[in-house]
């Protein structure tokens, strides 16, 4: 199996204003809501001082950018679900998963031509990459190189971890041991927490192999 990694150089900044709003009247009829979500994105840049008119891109930061940015790549969902793909998307972030190199690379070439075609974006070509899946990273996951793939914690999500608990124990030395529990202990939840999916396929691979 391949994993194919597709990156969008600088996505929220480049977004096809008549693009989204096309997409975005298929459903809301209301012209009001369509005219406050144009002014929305279209509202200006405040830089030094002056304020630069928008003419394509999301506000970052703001509340609509990360609904406005699904919308736009639902047609890219459903493109690769027309197509038969296996993929995991989250906001601008893809992977898709094929059988062999040649059929990734095969898929690159097409996906790449209908994003930049048909939606206006830019494919980042240095970035975007086709590997093996226990070779990549994807929200902090990654995979095992078992004929059964199991989910793994990502190794550069797992050194991010290590090396902030390290921080916090140097800085600990000395400190009141309890002071250095309360600041370690919300990290510890919340990574156990993120990284429930793998325990819980962990305890299922063991349940299914006794």
């Amino acid at each position: 199996m391949q994993v194919l990694y597709i990156d969008l150089a600088q996505f929220f900044d480049r977004v096809n204003h008549d693009i989204l709003m096309s997409r975005i009247a298929r459903k809301i009829k209301d012209k009001r809501v369509l005219l406050l979500i144009r002014r929305y994105l279209q509202a200006g840049l405040f830089e030094g001082g002056i304020i630069t008119p928008r003419g394509e891109g999301t506000p970052q930061g703001g509340p609509l950018s990360p609904l406005l940015s699904n919308i736009l790549l639902d047609e890219l969902d459903k493109e690769l679900e027309r197509r038969g793909h296996s993929f995991c998307r989250y906001a601008d972030d893809c992977n898709i998963y094929v059988g062999t190199k040649r059929s990734a690379e095969r898929v690159m070439a097409s996906i790449t031509t209908y994003l930049e075609k048909r939606l206006k974006l830019t494919v980042n070509q240095e970035k975007s990459a086709v590997a093996r899946p226990w070779n990549r990273q994807f929200l902090g996951y990654s995979l095992t190189s078992n004929r059964t793939p199991r989910l793994k914690v990502g190794e550069k999500a797992l050194e991010r971890f290590k090396s902030k608990l390290r921080e916090i124990c140097r800085k600990g030395r000395g400190r009141n041991l309890k002071r250095v529990i309360e600041e370690v202990t919300p990290i510890l939840r919340g990574w156990s927490n993120y990284f429930i999916l793998q325990a819980l396929r962990s305890e299922e691979t063991v349940r299914r192999t006794r």
